[in-house]
């Protein structure tokens, strides 16, 4: 991996960090983003600034970076933020463009920067991280569950694109992680109040669940294998609990999986 190129959006915090300190310490030389750029303090790679909801600094960011390279043989798009719980009609639609805007387009932006260059050189590797909410239902959760579901049917159509070109793409898909994803979520901006209820129990339950989640290592050990693997798949799970829900999701019935989902969150109680 010495002479190999990685790229690593969000990577100033949780699980875009730790993916950039596993590929680096894997021989990768890497490149983090994030809003602010470069950190004070020693790093095991260098951070360039980059904001994914923009055009000009995607573009930017992605030609800086084959300045001093010449390519880039992995893109790890991994920028993005939650979303707090709440029902699905007290976001605006102007809130659900701004959640696409990061999570699902900053995706694209990344993507279109980067593969001209992938294509030039005859290869290279792009990774998205996904999450289970691209395969399972997210109830009060719904809208960063939309984003997810993009990230994983854009993922796969651009996989069977791209592989003629030496080019392969896979989303990465955790369950709960410990990164402080709780603690800076967006609120929704249409708040009513036949959800406070509700809204402030799934806070609580959302926010004890991320605490005895994975650390972020387990997705990053993951991006890693992604990574390095000599016949990528389209799809890796991230972790103990995020493989027991893709095997109900393939293989439990319907009713069954929607039960356990509604238990766990207790929206019955």
């Amino acid at each position: 991996m010495k002479n190999k190129i990685a790229l690593v959006t969000g990577a100033s915090s949780g699980i875009g960090k730790a993916t950039a300190e596993r590929l680096a310490n894997a021989g990768y030389k890497v490149y983090g983003t994030s809003r602010r750029g470069a950190q004070a303090g020693k790093q095991l790679f260098e951070m360039l600034a980059l904001d994914v909801t923009s055009d000009e600094s995607v573009a930017g960011a992605v030609a800086e970076l084959i300045r001093k390279e010449g390519r880039i043989d992995l893109l790890v798009n991994n920028a993005g933020f939650g979303v707090a719980p709440a029902s699905a009609e007290e976001s605006t639609i102007e809130q659900a463009q701004c959640i696409f805007d990061t999570n699902f387009y900053g995706i694209l932006r990344m993507t279109s920067a980067v593969v001209p260059h992938m294509r030039k050189q005859g290869g290279g590797r792009i990774l998205n991280i996904s999450s289970v909410l691209g395969f399972l239902p997210a109830p009060y959760m719904a809208l960063y569950a939309a984003t997810k579901h993009a990230v994983e049917g854009y993922s796969e159509s651009l996989d069977h694109e791209l592989r003629t070109r030496g080019i392969r793409v896979s989303t990465i898909q955790p369950a709960y992680t410990k990164t402080g994803f709780d603690s800076n979520l967006l609120e929704p901006d249409a708040k009513l109040d036949e959800y406070g209820t509700i809204r402030a129990a799934l806070n609580v339950r959302v926010k004890t669940l991320v605490e005895s989640g994975d650390e972020p290592s387990v997705v990053a050990d993951t991006v890693l294998k992604a990574a390095n693997a000599t016949s990528p798949k389209l799809k890796y799970t991230a972790g103990g609990l995020a493989c027991q829900l893709k095997f109900l999701r393939r293989f439990a019935p319907t009713f069954l999986l929607d039960a356990g989902l509604r238990k766990d969150l207790r929206l019955d109680a």
